[in-house]
């Protein structure tokens, strides 16, 4: 479920003759991807083993993703994010001032140059993005995860500077996400915080563990983890004199909506929830739909969606079916060599030998975050959860399909004998609630809407009527 992936590079250039150069210091580059432009920024220091680098996203909010490897080989720079099958190898011209080059990412290669230059890109349209002055009282805040002793920052809106008010909590969605939720120039939880916040509700919104403002370690986390924060949240908003502490409620975003059950599951400060692209079933069959049907949209043959539903399933099962890590890393592996023995004719994404695919694909089914994912089940969590449910989902979502979660969200409420359930699919929106043609991650940045207004008013008025 993650929101759409990070792309990324490589393309071998041919050398040129240069005397020996520094490569240290911060490259910038805009990576063109998927109808949109992406900031990439590099940061690169001398060590004394050699180098080390950090990669940022500015528009995606990520800062100091750690680079795992980084060789300079006059004029030669090579860059590695294994966990994230991130590659870059660029070649050193002009006097030291611009690297040529490719960034590759899962077998898919696209140009990208960097320049110690800081690069700007076109501005998108974003009608619906709020400007200041905000017609309502904004803070910068920050509380302590005192469990796992971090500090998570934020943004507290408030209807006016004094008085008593509900609030709203909104949680993110899978991926390092920042409080805006920002994603290929959009900023849907900046758009429904002020939407919220103009019609008498506070909204809490907060950076990741790890990412932008927030302190902590976003690679070693999982669902749970993010849980907790949120618990915190809820726990900073009580010291508040302006909150209501009776009228406190959640509303999650894709993993955001696995999330917000697991909470007020637990506690009884939680006044209502409201799941946006929840999930019903489990992380692996969410997986499989999610793979086929964007698959599907983007064109992919029959036969390789079907070929990668059966490879993937059976790596799915191995990590639902132990709890051993040895034993999952094994059973993955064994699993792509015999894939690659029964389909002799498969092509390797280029220069990627069976090892490094198996490598990569291990570290990405067994990163702490996706082993939780594929085994959680939403469903037993939705049952224990008993204040009122809006469960909203887009019709052309592809990333969270909405019939086969919706239903089982309701199955799992009603078996759960909560009564106070309101579940909606909402027509022609995808996983991010714009108004599209397709639903394919493709289409998310070439839309100028950022947040249907119908499904706005949908979440504000069921909102409004909880806290009245």
């Amino acid at each position: 479920m993650k929101n759409v992936a990070l792309l990324c590079f490589f393309t071998i250039l041919s050398s040129l003759n240069l005397p020996a150069q520094t490569i240290t210091g911060t490259w910038n580059g805009l990576l063109k991807v998927q109808g949109t432009e992406l900031r990439i920024v590099f940061n690169i220091t001398k060590t004394e083993a050699g180098y080390s680098s950090t990669m940022d996203s500015p528009d995606q909010g990520v800062k100091g993703i750690p680079v795992t490897l980084t060789k300079f080989e006059d004029p030669v720079l090579k860059l590695e994010i294994s966990n994230a099958r991130i590659e870059y190898e660029g070649t050193l011209v002009k006097s030291n001032t611009e690297l040529m080059g490719t960034f590759k990412q899962g077998g898919q290669s696209f140009p990208l140059n960097l320049s110690r230059k800081e690069v700007e890109k076109a501005k998108l349209s974003r009608p619906q993005e709020p400007t200041k002055p905000y017609p309502y009282y904004s803070e910068e805040i920050t509380f302590e995860n005192k469990k796992d002793n971090i500090t998570l920052a934020g943004t507290l809106t408030l209807p006016q500077k004094d008085g008593n008010f509900p609030v709203v909590v909104l949680i993110t969605g899978s991926g390092p996400q920042n409080r805006d939720e920002a994603l290929l120039g959009h900023k849907p939880f900046l758009v429904l915080a002020d939407h919220l916040t103009k019609n008498g509700i506070a909204v809490l919104r907060f950076d990741d563990r790890g990412t932008a403002m927030s302190k902590g370690d976003f690679r070693t986390a999982t669902t749970e983890d993010f849980a907790r924060d949120v618990e915190f949240a809820v726990e900073y908003l009580k010291t508040r004199k302006e909150i209501n502490k009776k009228k406190i409620g959640l509303i999650g975003h894709s993993e955001g909506g696995i999330i917000a059950p697991m909470v007020a599951a637990n506690s009884k400060d939680i006044r209502f929830i409201v799941l946006l692209a929840g999930t019903g079933i489990n992380g692996g069959e969410l997986l499989l739909l999610q793979q086929e049907l964007i698959g599907r949209a983007n064109g992919t043959s029959e036969a390789d969606i079907e070929k990668t539903k059966i490879a993937n399933k059976a790596a799915f099962d191995i990590v639902r079916k132990s709890n051993n890590l040895d034993k999952i890393k094994a059973g993955i592996a064994n699993n792509i060599r015999q894939e690659f023995k029964d389909n002799p004719q498969t092509e390797l994404p280029q220069g990627m030998s069976e090892d490094e695919i198996i490598r990569m694909q291990i570290e990405q089914l067994t990163s702490p975050w996706m082993l939780y994912f594929i085994k959680h089940e939403p469903a037993a969590v939705l049952q224990k959860v008993h204040c009122p449910v809006l469960a909203i989902n887009g019709e052309k979502d592809l990333q969270v399909p909405p019939k086969e979660n919706l239903k089982t969200i309701k199955a799992a409420l009603a078996k759960g004998k909560n009564k106070n359930v309101t579940i909606k699919e909402m027509p022609n929106l995808n996983h991010l609630f714009q108004e599209c043609t397709t639903g394919s991650p493709s289409e998310y940045s070439e839309i100028e809407q950022t947040f249907s207004p119908i499904a706005l008013d949908e979440i504000t008025n069921w909102v409004v009527k909880q806290v009245k």
